[in-house]
């Protein structure tokens, strides 16, 4: 469950990380099919790049373990029992909320398809080229799906008509309802997100800026299509998940038809994003583990039997092919070398090794230098029931007594390399290592409080403008290169410019209109975020008292316990050289055996 939450923080990120280098660096530019494919990218890297980790193993000296089997009763740490208390799981009720989120929004999506299906079916279909014409009788605004572009013929003129049909072949022709259904996907996988909701508008406006930038290049009468543009504004009701070719960007749409191309030095932008993603992956992305090197000491003490694969300096491809098989055959261990180098000698200087048996984590031996390799393998240790555990012996290891018990295994060359005999002598008992304090009981995190969840939109109907008075864009000059023609060109942009101001008070009082309906509609939102930020006030409070009681309870007592552990530590290193007295001793008995 703690790997879903990072790959949601990890992919609710990149989302936010691409939408606001939209926001901030292309929206305004004119590469609208590139800014296509840009949010659409942004999209896949944000489920994709999250679950691309590589993992880097860092090889440590191994820490040493304590083992209870041979501690005297006398010497037993009495454990404190702990009454069970009930606590709530804040990772299953977080599922909880978002797994109802995205029921909500699961039927919400459901519901649009049963609407949209409701519009088209019985309807006659006029096939023309690669287009599926539905001439409708419903009061709805133009919207094309797929290849299926549905209007209302009686409601326009024929010119009119003629342009809304060239802007809905575009969407058609491009496949744009892919986008529009991509975005409403994401809407669903991240819903309390509120960046993908704005991202979700950011593609629907940009595919607006497309199909009329098309349009207008088939239409001869720009300010027609303009004019067009403003009446279809008069339709309050549209079909979703779907391309409309009224969007609530009416001003932003005009505006786009008439701005001059952006140069392309300015494609730079979209490489802006790469920086980010290169940190992104380096901070994230990259796994580290630390893996102890085994010595052969280490080996299971449950072991019955041991399998010793050894590999030295003077391994032999051939020997390398047949350790391979080995392994295969007698324990079904998948080995893989790779990286083999050998010096003038013959001897191996590096090799890579990768070990994997069944659905277990692969384990790798690579060594790498100039010099001759130690001499390193692979142990299957096999216990009573069966149960097989692969271990790898690294740095010389292998050439080291395996103590099991009360046994020695020793690894001795043989014609196969990989005999192991077994001694019953007698190893002295290593003492016991002491059990570090263990350390208070955390209370429980304080819950952070959740967010509002951001209102839907739901736009008012546009205000009908005297079109006989909108000003025409002026053309722009043939060649760029006339200098008297482009600051002609210049004047009439300053004087068409001030003419569109004209209808600034009537947009600015749509746009009053806009908030009015928001704050009917939405307007607990900015209240229920002001009760977020209290609360997430409140929160700060809290965590400060959980640090300080942290604090507090890791204090002097843990304190006085680490102290008399460290005395034990001493006693312990004074009992471990003891035994390696003794060990030593005993290691010339059983030679002498």
């Amino acid at each position: 469950m703690e790997a879903l939450f990072i790959f949601i923080v990890k992919s609710s990120g990149l989302i936010a990380m691409f939408y606001f280098a939209y926001y901030i660096l292309l929206r305004k530019e004119t590469f609208f099919n590139s800014s296509r494919w840009f949010l659409l990218a942004g999209l896949i890297t944000s489920v994709v790049l999250p679950l691309l980790v590589y993992t880097k193993v860092v090889w440590v000296d191994p820490a040493p373990i304590p083992d209870m089997t041979y501690l005297p009763a006398a010497a037993q740490i009495p454990q404190t029992i702990r009454e069970e208390s009930f606590e709530i799981n804040w990772n299953l009720v977080s599922l909880a909320i978002y797994a109802i989120g995205f029921m909500a929004f699961m039927i919400k999506f459901a519901i649009d398809f049963y609407s949209l299906n409701s519009v088209l079916k019985g309807k006659e279909v006029q096939q023309q080229e690669d287009f599926k014409f539905i001439d409708v009788n419903e009061n709805i605004a133009p919207f094309s799906y797929f290849d299926y572009i549905v209007y209302n013929s009686s409601l326009y003129s024929a010119s009119e008509l003629e342009n809304i049909l060239e802007h809905e072949k575009v969407h058609s022709d491009q496949h744009h309802t892919v986008d529009v259904l991509i975005s409403r996907i994401f809407c669903v996988l991240f819903w309390f997100n509120p960046i993908i909701w704005l991202y979700k508008k950011a593609i629907l406006q940009n595919l607006e800026f497309i199909a009329d930038s098309e349009a207008a290049k088939k239409i001869s009468d720009k300010k027609a299509y303009q004019y067009t543009l403003l009446k279809i504004t008069t339709h309050e009701t549209c079909v979703a998940i779907t391309n409309h070719f009224y969007q609530s960007l009416i001003k932003k749409r005009i505006v786009m038809l008439n701005k001059n191309q952006s140069k392309k030095r300015n494609y730079w932008k979209y490489y802006a994003i790469l920086p980010a993603l290169v940190a992104f992956v380096l901070l994230f992305q990259i796994k580290t583990i630390a893996q102890e090197k085994k010595d052969a000491q280490e080996i299971s003490e449950k072991a019955s039997s041991i399998d010793v694969y050894k590999i030295k300096k003077t391994t032999t491809d051939q020997e390398l092919k047949e350790i391979t098989e080995k392994l295969k055959k007698n324990h079904d261990v998948d080995v893989v070398v790779s990286d083999v180098k050998r010096n003038s000698s013959n001897e191996l200087t590096a090799i890579k090794v990768d070990i994997t048996r069944g659905n277990e984590e692969t384990q790798t031996i690579q060594i790498e230098g100039d010099n001759a390799i130690k001499s390193c393998g692979i142990v299957v240790a096999t216990d009573d029931n069966g149960v097989k555990k692969i271990n790898i012996i690294t740095d010389g290891g292998i050439d080291k007594p395996i103590v099991i018990g009360n046994r020695i295994i020793e690894v001795r060359q043989t014609t196969d390399n990989n005999v192991v005999t077994v001694a019953d002598l007698y190893a002295p008992v290593a003492p016991v290592a002491p059990v570090a304090p263990v350390a208070p009981v955390a209370p429980v995190v304080p819950a952070a409080p959740v967010p509002p969840v951001y209102p839907g939109e739901q736009m008012p109907v546009f205000p009908v403008l005297d079109m006989s008075k909108m000003p025409k864009a002026p053309a722009a000059p043939s060649n760029p290169n006339d200098k008297a023609a482009m600051k002609n060109f210049e004047k009439e942009m300053a004087v068409y410019e001030k003419k569109m101001d004209a209808f600034e008070p009537q947009l600015a009082a749509y746009e009053k209109q806009i908030q009015e309906v928001m704050s009917k509609r939405g307007g607990n939102y900015e209240k229920e975020m002001e009760k977020y930020e209290i609360a997430m006030e409140k929160f700060g409070v809290e965590m400060e008292k959980y640090s300080a009681y942290i604090e507090q309870s890791f204090g002097k007592d843990f304190e006085n316990n680490m102290k008399q552990f460290e005395k034990e530590m001493k006693v312990f290193e004074k009992n471990m050289r003891q035994y390696e007295k003794e060990l030593k001793v005993q290691e010339k008995e059983n030679k002498k055996s």
